[in-house]
């Protein structure tokens, strides 16, 4: 049975269409199609043999037929499959401005906004694109197709508010993709990866495909200072009650104390640096994706370095 569609998610989906729409200029849509290539080469025809042809590619029953060499032409293997393994945990929903103000969305729309970017950009260069959102089960999966009417599909089920009370788990939407996504694929883990294990699940994940994980975070959650590109120190807003979306769990923090704020940044900085290597040792990236701004401006930089990082090989 279809599900009823809710007008406020079908209105919110719309605005972030049309945002990726518009985001997804030439730049970046030339920037993902030099550094996400076919995973191989498919034969295309026979010709005859050019001086500087390579002698590896004549085709020997060809020439015995035609009494002159030929060679065979092959072309790269083009289409791909991106899939996204979309954390839709409580936590998702966190954001510290009201949405429409200042230009900071919640994690959440954030995370539907990177995904339409970069489904958006798969199918301008054909390539398919599927869906895998997750807390701490898998909790809806689109397998990747191709076109605009299965991008407009998949950001309205990126639009889907965090489950309430829901934690993050990397481990089932891992082991569910891989059963599921049996060719090589592009996988963008997008997640704020709070409270997740992520090592040995990016590991298994990066064995058969090519994995970035997205760090979804508002600046205040992340500490994140996007001029200086380090972590930012928390600001003395005196006494904070925090509590976890996701546990219900309630603290308080004196962000009044130099110490207290001290600690907190040193925690956000190791934080990062653990998932950094984690990324490293599964073989896969880390991309960091702040809830202001431009989410194509942090895709276009990825998007360089992994040329430049592809160049130097």
């Amino acid at each position: 049975m279809a599900r009823a569609l809710d007008p406020e998610l079908l209105a919110e989906a719309r605005r972030i269409q049309v945002r990726a729409d518009r985001m997804v200029t030439d730049v970046m849509a030339g920037g993902y199609s030099s550094v996400f290539r076919g995973s191989g080469i498919e034969f295309d025809e026979v010709r005859e043999f050019a001086e500087g042809d390579d002698l590896r590619s004549v085709d020997w029953n060809v020439t015995a037929r035609q009494g002159r060499p030929f060679v065979k032409k092959f072309v790269e293997e083009r289409e791909l499959s991106v899939l996204f393994l979309l954390d839709v945990s409580s936590s998702m929903g966190f954001g510290t401005a009201p949405p429409g103000r200042g230009g900071r969305r919640t994690a959440a729309t954030t995370a539907a906004l990177f995904v339409g970017c970069v489904a958006f950009a798969a199918a301008r260069n054909n390539d398919k694109a599927g869906l895998v959102t997750f807390t701490d089960k898998v909790e809806r999966y689109v397998p990747c197709k191709k076109g605009r009417n299965h991008v407009l599909r998949l950001i309205r089920e990126a639009c889907e508010p965090p489950q309430p009370r829901a934690r993050t788990g990397l481990a089932q939407a891992i082991d569910f993709a891989g059963r599921v996504q049996r060719k090589h694929a592009i996988v963008f883990v997008v997640s704020d990866f709070l409270g997740a294990d992520a090592v040995d699940a990016l590991r298994r994940l990066a064995q058969r495909h090519d994995v970035i994980a997205v760090r979804v975070r508002d600046p205040f959650a992340a500490g994140l200072d996007r001029a200086a590109g380090d972590v930012a120190a928390l600001p003395a807003a005196g006494l904070l009650h925090l509590v976890d979306p996701e546990t219900g769990a309630s603290s308080y923090l004196d962000t009044a104390s130099a110490r207290v704020r001290a600690a907190v940044q040193a925690n956000w900085r190791a934080e990062r640096q653990r998932l950094l290597e984690a990324c490293r040792r599964a073989g896969g990236d880390l991309l960091d994706v702040p809830t202001e701004g431009s989410v194509a401006d942090p895709l276009v930089r990825f998007f360089r370095m992994r040329e430049v990082r592809g160049a130097r090989r």
